[in-house]
């Protein structure tokens, strides 16, 4: 075990979602016509950062369907994003630890239907098997997306976070970062030590993750994935579990996608990373997502303190 950091965030209720009252009357009848039932409940999800519906409908015949569902007009980022999730998720083989994608359409709101899973998030704080089962899952996703499948269309993440380093600019000077010049160093070099022809997820946390009743554990929200090293899924899902106070250090020592890694390319990302969670908590807090500064600045001292460890500094 290692140090917790506390956190006030309260997981699993994060998100302000839209309800199932909140559709158009010509979209839930969409829904309900591909549904193949009446809708009669509707339970919103309360994970996650964005304002979207997304909700497990139940029909009238007891079948249950996960919809998820952004406005064009009022919430064209979020729509962007769900509209990129169908597509992505398309492309996905079915041997890829996911929810399947079942239906999709698209007017002034962009609509997606997808498998429902009988399932729960991993518990926080976080607990070993929880984990374990994750980072299994995430071998499964390396072996089967690795080559890239070219119908994703992905960039590779070097140019997609190109622009992450310039973050410790404006971070420097900081009292509670002393260390700020070292770690903008490591992240300047990121790109060198990412590059791989993986299909990167790159947000997988417990909100985007499902355990099932029958021992597996399946991503969600493949929203933004791209090309990369096989390792960095699994370097990313460790910073909830060390803040939570696990000693994932010993984790990477027997994890095959971590285990090689050489230690100063770890760090460099989560220098990268570190970074990014820093500079993104300081930005206003939108009033669609009351809680995501509060996670970004949670996430950015958890790395932190996890690199000042690494690289033996005074945090």
């Amino acid at each position: 075990m290692t140090t917790v950091i506390p956190s006030t965030i309260p997981h699993g209720r994060t998100a302000q979602r839209l309800e199932w009252s909140h559709l158009p009357p010509v979209v839930r009848a969409q829904v309900e016509e591909r549904c193949g039932s009446p809708i009669v409940e509707a339970v919103s999800q309360g994970g996650g950062f964005t304002p979207g519906f997304a909700s497990v409908l139940i029909c009238e015949d007891g079948s249950r369907h996960f919809v998820k569902a952004a406005s064009n007009a009022a919430q064209r980022m979020f729509a962007a994003s769900y509209r990129e999730e169908a597509r992505k998720m398309r492309a996905l083989p079915d041997s890829v630890p996911a929810p399947r994608l079942l239906w999709s359409f698209e007017d002034e709101w962009v609509v997606l239907g997808l498998e429902y899973v009988a399932a729960r998030p991993p518990k926080r704080p976080w607990r070993a098997a929880d984990l374990d089962l994750c980072l299994d899952a995430l071998g499964v996703v390396a072996k089967r997306l690795t080559p890239v499948p070219a119908e994703l269309g992905l960039d590779p993440i070097a140019e997609e976070l190109a622009d992450w380093p310039a973050f410790w600019e404006e971070l420097r000077g900081r009292p509670d970062l002393p260390h700020a010049d070292e770690a903008a160093a490591l992240a300047s070099s990121f790109a060198d030590v990412v590059v791989g022809d993986t299909v990167v997820h790159t947000d997988v946390r417990d909100d985007n993750v499902l355990l099932t009743t029958d021992g597996r554990a399946l991503f969600c929200d493949w929203n933004w994935p791209v090309a990369g090293a096989a390792w960095l899924d699994s370097l990313f899902l460790l910073i909830g579990p060390r803040g939570d106070g696990l000693d994932v250090d010993a984790v990477i020592a027997t994890r095959p996608l971590l285990r090689d890694v050489p230690a100063d390319h770890l760090d460099r990302v989560l220098a990268l990373v570190c970074g990014y969670f820093l500079k993104s908590a300081d930005e206003p807090v939108p009033s669609t997502s009351p809680y995501i500064r509060d996670a970004q600045r949670w996430q950015g001292e958890v790395v932190w303190d996890w690199l000042c460890e690494r690289r033996g500094w005074r945090p």
